[in-house]
């Protein structure tokens, strides 16, 4: 790498862990990163048993999004991630709520876009679109319909508020649902900048602070990373990509989508501070 691009690439490290949209993960030797599930709640809790068979007192857990659609068991999906972060907090030595981080993902990104549908332009070409793409799911498990919306969008914006309001007041039906929600990160970090989780990808030419949606949209930059590095980490890890291809590693890049949800399977990894991989689980 030449200087320049090494200054270039060096200036988009971020330059403190005081952005709340970022995780950082502090005094961790270990990370286990869980790929894009994908609303398989029985893969989720295979994985799980398995983690609590394998994971060491201090391993940290980055669950790198798309937690929503696709799969059909979207409630018992984040049923299983709330329950399983009660179980690892409650044992020492954890007690920092980053020690498990969830990113979001495309999907999550979605289904935020879709609770604010009544701000949007075309309602309905944008809702296609998403269904689409997989939101279905998560619409339905929330108690909503696609002609229930379709209705709403022809009454005008009042009646999609209406609508929209409702799924809000579904989602705090489920205990724990809408604190999940709101709580997702944008990436994480190891705190000595080494290993970069992102849920699929981002624009190397950009800041993290400036990626926008670029981590859950981006996938075709995550390749020029495994090129040319990013910020200085040493690697770079994501949870999904486009053809569910496995654990997939570069010098400086980890992709780890083993097509949860699209019939494949949800694969885990544990890495050291360097971002190798130190042990595996899937389901």
């Amino acid at each position: 790498m030449s200087d320049a691009a090494k200054i270039e690439t060096e200036s988009a490290r971020p330059a403190s862990g005081s952005d709340a949209r970022f995780a950082v993960l502090r005094k961790c030797s270990r990370i286990w990163a869980i790929a894009s599930i994908h609303g398989s709640a029985d893969h989720l809790s295979g994985l799980h048993a398995a983690l609590g068979e394998r994971y060491e007192p201090g391993d940290r857990f980055v669950y790198l999004g798309n937690y929503y659609g696709h799969g059909e068991k979207v409630l018992e999906t984040v049923d299983e991630l709330l329950r399983f972060r009660r179980l690892i907090l409650a044992q020492p030595p954890y007690t920092d709520l980053d020690d498990i981080v969830y990113l979001r993902g495309r999907q999550e990104e979605m289904w935020r876009k879709l609770l604010q549908l009544h701000f949007a332009g075309d309602c309905e070409e944008i809702l296609d679109w998403m269904l689409a793409h997989g939101v279905r799911p998560t619409l339905h498990a929330y108690g909503g319909a696609e002609q229930q919306a379709r209705a709403a969008i022809m009454e005008g914006l009042l009646a999609v508020s209406r609508w929209t309001g409702q799924l809000r007041q579904s989602i705090r039906a489920h205990p724990g649902h809408n604190e999940f929600m709101t709580g997702f990160r944008r990436a994480a970090y190891t705190d000595d900048e080494a290993i970069l989780f992102v849920s699929a990808g981002l624009d190397p030419a950009r800041d993290l602070s400036d990626q926008e949606d670029g981590f859950w949209w981006n996938t075709q930059g995550f390749g020029q990373i495994a090129e040319a590095g990013y910020g200085g980490f040493q690697r770079v890890v994501r949870g999904f990509e486009p053809a569910h291809e496995g654990i997939v590693e570069t010098s400086s890049t980890l992709s780890i989508d083993g097509g949860a949800g699209f019939d494949g399977e949800l694969h885990a990894v544990c890495l050291d501070r360097q971002g190798l991989i130190v042990d595996r689980v899937n389901a």
